[in-house]
């Protein structure tokens, strides 16, 4: 199986990496900028001390997707906003027997990739960890954390390809479930980037704990409201996390300290986008509660001043970090 990555940043770059470092066939597409810094190969690193490289000779690399038009399967890395374009090259090189897997933050992307390629059978994913780019070709996944892709045609053998590499995945028929339960923990994405620290020290202030128990509460309201059922993907269910996330700091700690195995510099994706000047992926995390809330009727005042933070931030007319009270008094006053 020849697998291509279409969109080869940080979740690419690390997937692809340690896919070729297996010895399967890998052609990673991504900006000329990645492929000048992949010339030595990709150092490939987990927070347990687990450590991987693939030989620059185990992959090839292009700028150009038209590498991918002979892969078996493509996963598509790349951020939300760039899926639409994504798909329209693909309708035009892939193979028509391309299983296209959606490997991306938020819960339509599958949906827009299937409406355009086809007939192509295009697979939903769930990825459940964090990568950092550190240096020039480094790749290190910094949280636990596993890939959950949609049940079809070749998901099995995508997945056994993956585990055989080192990347736990599983296979599921709920996978839209497992997608809205990961939207709930990644609505703190956004107050990761708006606090400008680490995940674990963030995670551990009760303000900003208490803030993204307030956006999940919500969350969950228009969920229940549009009859969807998120699944569990933490340790505890999607209703009791919020009550974990409000608890005293001691407590928290000692109760919940599965939440803060993490490397101590791990940031979230979009504090990542945010350092390196590019465009947020907030319309398709807690935009989506937003856009699910005005379907059913549902306010999300908590969700929606996130958004306005946060478009703020990246357009540099907002703070660059906010303590945890300022934050709470910015989102809920």
């Amino acid at each position: 199986m020849k697998i291509g990555v279409y969109g080869a940043g940080s979740i690419g770059c690390y997937v692809g990496g340690m896919l070729a470092a297996a010895g399967n066939a890998v052609v990673l597409v991504g900006r000329e900028a990645i492929g000048e810094r992949l010339t030595q190969g990709i150092a490939l690193t987990r927070f347990d001390g687990v450590e991987s490289a693939a030989a620059p000779n185990r992959f090839e690399f292009a700028s150009d997707p038209a590498l991918l038009a002979d892969c078996d399967a493509i996963l598509i890395c790349m951020k939300s906003i760039a899926t639409k374009q994504a798909a329209r090259v693909l309708a035009g090189i892939a193979r028509p027997d391309a299983v296209v897997v959606s490997l991306q933050n938020g819960i339509s992307n599958a949906n827009v990739l299937r409406d355009r390629l086809g007939g192509r059978t295009v697979l939903a994913g769930m990825v459940g960890f964090n990568v950092a780019q550190i240096g020039d070709n480094r790749f290190h996944c910094g949280t636990e954390g596993e890939i959950v892709l949609g049940a079809g045609e070749r998901a099995s053998e995508i997945a056994n390809r993956l585990n055989a590499a080192g990347i736990e995945t599983t296979v599921s028929p709920g996978i839209e479930a497992i997608q809205w339960g990961k939207l709930l923990l990644n609505l703190n994405n956004a107050i990761n980037a708006l606090s400008g620290l680490p995940l674990k020290e963030e995670l551990s202030s009760r303000p900003y704990r208490q803030l993204l128990a307030a956006s999940m509460r919500e969350a969950l309201g228009v969920l229940k409201a549009a009859g969807i059922k998120p699944a569990r993907v933490a340790k505890v269910g999607p209703g009791l996390i919020p009550v974990v996330l409000s608890l005293p700091d001691w407590l928290f700690v000692r109760l919940a300290g599965s939440m803060l195995k993490m490397d101590d510099d791990a940031t979230s994706s979009m504090a990542e986008d945010l350092a390196r000047g590019r465009e947020s992926e907030i319309d398709w995390l807690n935009g989506e509660i937003v856009a699910l809330g005005r379907k059913t009727g549902i306010a999300t005042p908590v969700n929606d001043r996130i958004v306005a933070l946060v478009k703020a931030q990246f357009a540099g007319s907002g703070p660059e970090r906010y303590s945890g009270e300022e934050l709470k008094k910015a989102a809920l006053d």
